[in-house]
């Protein structure tokens, strides 16, 4: 396979000189790990504090990393990627709270999102994670085969309502929706909800995608499984595939209660993991559709070399690729030149409200070795390109 990620000049293309220079200052700064400890910090204090700062976020990591602060002021981002055959995933970033209220509200607001995404063809699907639907505690609960309550019953019935309600209209609408996965002691429950959904709504073709996070184990077993269960009951699978965003958490507390941590022991492992979850999918292409959410280039390759030794086309709809805006977009647009399907991820909400969206993704870059390192060296090359 060409190797097609060193392309800065189609990575870069949407890019001014004053943001790509933006982008070159924000990862300079997240490379440095005390400098991201300390800005956290101070950044969560203003929050909490009310200072004045929303300007200031807003003007640099804000505008980098998402959208903005609701779905219609996200258009002309949406629709400048596209111009580069890039689509959109409109991803409403603000954290789950324990209240009913905000449940409701954060499904009106996919809902919204839903019609939104109807009308553009930029806007390929929804996305939304459990816990924005009911509260984690409940999810954990029924995980660990706890008996729920007659008041957590009818809690629950409510955020399985949630669900359909949301799964009904993706269906009707005929636009795809992704279901983010969250830490293992809940995912049994959300996992099993979603499989619900999938057999309801997933007759034809996919429209409603699970996540499988790679660096646990235990995963492509899942998966294996569930494919026996879509094939006896006639359904069709949809999966967003990525590695995962929980791993400390998930170590640390495995630990503390003694059991066996359900990450693997290596990120080479991890990698393998993914790497056959992706293969047995491209595989089973006829049954499981697949959205390949990864910033990792090898693995890009990987199924980029899948398709063409089985002959999908690189804009076969049962195969996407995803990146997270404001990254990695030597993978994403370099794809998009090339005929395949991709889009990012364009987190929008209240600047506020969006604050610990952000702060995960400034660590993130910080603990992920190599990541940071290699949008530096791109953003260099490319205003090496144009004498900046």
């Amino acid at each position: 396979m060409k190797r097609i990620f060193e392309d800065t000049a189609t990575a870069f293309a949407l890019k001014t000189d004053s943001e790509l220079e933006r982008a070159y200052f924000l990862f300079r700064m997240i490379a440095n790990e005390p400098l991201v400890r300390i800005g956290t910090a101070m950044t969560n204090f203003a929050i909490k504090a009310h200072l004045p700062v929303e300007g200031l976020i807003r003007a640099t990591v804000f505008d980098h990393f998402c959208g903005g602060v609701n779905e219609k002021d996200c258009m002309p981002v949406v629709d400048r990627m596209y111009t580069k055959n890039v689509c959109s995933v409109l991803d409403y970033s603000v954290e789950g709270k324990d209240t009913e209220d905000p449940f409701d509200d954060a499904m009106a607001m996919i809902l919204k999102v839903l019609d939104f995404v109807k009308e553009k063809d930029a806007i390929p699907f929804a996305v939304f994670k459990p816990t924005g639907y009911g509260r984690f505690s409940l999810f954990q609960k029924l995980s660990e085969g706890k008996s729920l309550t007659e008041k957590e019953q009818e809690e629950w019935q409510r955020v399985v309502a949630r669900f359909d309600k949301t799964c009904k209209k993706a269906h009707d609408l005929d636009v795809s929706l992704l279901i983010d996965a969250e830490e293992s002691w809940m995912q049994g429950a959300a996992d099993q909800l979603v499989e619900d959904m999938m057999r309801k709504y997933n007759k034809k073709k996919a429209i409603v995608f699970n996540t499988l996070q790679m660096y646990r184990w235990d995963r492509l077993d899942y998966l294996k499984e569930l494919q026996v269960r879509a094939n006896k009951d006639d359904f069709r699978i949809g999966m967003k595939v990525v590695r995962g965003a929980y791993m400390e958490k998930e170590n640390d507390r495995a630990e503390e209660n003694g059991y066996k941590s359900p990450i693997c022991v290596s990120k080479q492992e991890t990698d393998e993991n993914f790497d056959n979850a992706v293969t047995y999918i491209v595989n089973h292409l006829d049954t499981v559709s697949i959205f390949s959410g990864t910033h990792n280039e090898d693995s890009s390759y990987k199924l980029m070399d899948l398709m063409t030794e089985k002959g999908i086309a690189n804009n076969d709809n049962r195969v996407w690729f995803g990146q997270l805006f404001g990254m990695s977009d030597h993978i994403s647009f370099n794809l998009a030149d090339k005929g395949y399907n991709v889009a990012k991820y364009l987190p929008f909400g209240p600047v506020r409200d969006v604050m610990p969206y952000l702060i995960r993704r400034a660590e993130e870059n910080t603990s992920v070795a190599g990541q940071t390192t290699r949008e530096l060296s791109l953003l260099k090359k490319e205003r090496q390109r144009r004498k900046i």
